[in-house]
């Protein structure tokens, strides 16, 4: 099967689109990368979003509207992925712009995700599967994160605990390898910071850490007018501010159990903004960034010594900040060593929408793809809801034309 999978993250940035082809050799499957977009948002679409998103209150017009823009540019982005897969595709996994996760107690009670995946499937004329995390919060899970199906699978390849796809459907769970080796992480830096671990004998773990690129581009438009901190370059110039960090690091979050997820319903310019007041005085904008920096480089390097682990393949968009990097490996130096996915062939900046190519060819052939040790859910769920379109979903042999009979 030849996938597309899209994916825009918490940064809503623009989309990642690729290609995958997957080929099943009796309990292998093969994934060749056929290549890579990303597509950035025009900045009035990007005000929208934040418009829309929390703290802020919206009207149902407005969800209405960002919606279907979003759904347009999902279709552009599937047919970018429909040529970068030769012209042809059996079918693009669009799992839409969240703009909400419904979490209470530690609970989530649903999640929203926009992005008209009708207008998907009518542009590029094959099955779209999209809402993906739905069906794990049905089943009591967090529908978040879902990548570690893939990031153990991966992680698996490249030389750790071997993982595989369970035939009991329980996502899979590692066992330890011909080399032996301890456990290992993989990290995405995107706006939420998640890690999966994947360790010898036991089942794979995954969760939200806490923030990574999120407060740090809030930080970004509020203080600098710009949409991010292009390389770290202000942070790298600025100092930490232990005060802050102190305030910074009492959040209850970081100190939860895992299963666990969050997002911008917690992690949001207000958030800044409230952590700022209570501080109760002046912080320069270069040192707020420094702070925030060490923030999340403290948080993932506290959660990956918690798990012993001794290697962290990283992705995401964080892993082009190289002040962040750099801060990280100084953190793990002499107990784990950091790497980053484009070292296995998969590109850092792309691998969660690969991730959920590969979601898209589980629930196409019926196999779950979120992991109960990770979401939490009471059962391993097949995920997504499909919008069918082109000759993939045609009857056959062809229907002819109906009569409607009741029958008592």
């Amino acid at each position: 099967m030849k996938i597309v999978g899209l994916m825009s993250g918490t940064s809503y940035d623009g989309v990642d689109v690729v290609a995958a082809e997957f080929t099943r050799d009796g309990d292998t499957l093969r994934l060749r990368p056929l290549g890579h977009r990303s597509l950035d948002y025009p900045d009035d679409l990007r005000a929208e979003i934040g418009a829309l998103l929390p703290p802020a209150a919206t009207t149902i017009e407005a969800v209405c509207r960002l919606d279907n823009r979003l759904g347009e540019v999902f279709a552009e982005a599937a047919a970018a992925g429909v040529e970068l897969a030769g012209g042809t595709a059996d079918a693009v996994v669009s799992p839409g712009q969240t703009v909400f996760h419904w979490v209470e107690a530690g609970r989530v009670r649903g999640t929203l995700q926009l992005g008209a995946p009708a207008r998907v499937a009518a542009r590029v004329g094959v099955p779209v599967l999209h809402d993906l995390r739905s069906a794990d919060v049905a089943a009591g899970g967090q529908g978040a994160p879902l990548v570690p199906a893939f990031d153990a699978l991966l992680l698996d390849a490249a030389g750790g605990p071997r993982a595989a796809l369970a035939p009991d459907g329980s996502g899979p769970r590692a066992a330890l390898g011909p080399d032996g080796g301890g456990p290992r992480a993989a990290l995405n830096l995107g706006g939420i910071a998640n890690l999966t671990v994947v360790a010898p004998g036991a089942p794979v773990l995954g969760y939200d850490v806490g923030p990574a690129n999120a407060l740090l581009d809030a930080a970004a438009r509020r203080l600098l007018d710009r949409p991010c901190d292009t390389d770290g370059a202000r942070a790298a110039a600025g100092r930490v501010h232990d005060g802050l960090l102190a305030l910074l690091l009492a959040e209850p979050y970081y100190a939860a159990p895992p299963p666990k997820s969050t997002g911008k319903e917690l992690f949001h310019g207000g958030y800044l903004d409230d952590r700022l007041a209570a501080l109760g005085e002046p912080v320069a904008a270069d040192d707020v960034l420094a702070t925030l920096t060490e923030l999340t480089a403290r948080t993932v390097a506290d959660a990956c010594d918690r798990h012993g682990v001794t290697e962290v393949i990283a992705a995401g968009g964080g892993v082009r900040n190289p002040t962040l990097r750099g801060r990280l490996a100084a953190l793990g130096e002499g107990r784990w060593r950091l790497r980053t996915t484009d070292e296995l062939g998969v590109p850092a900046q792309a691998k969660e929408a690969y991730a959920f190519a590969l979601l898209g060819w589980l629930s196409w052939h019926g196999l779950p793809g979120a992991i109960p040790s990770v979401t939490g859910a009471s059962r391993a769920a097949v995920l997504g809801s499909w919008t069918p379109s082109g000759p993939a979903w045609a009857a056959t042999p062809p229907v002819p034309p109906l009569r409607l009979v009741v029958t008592p």
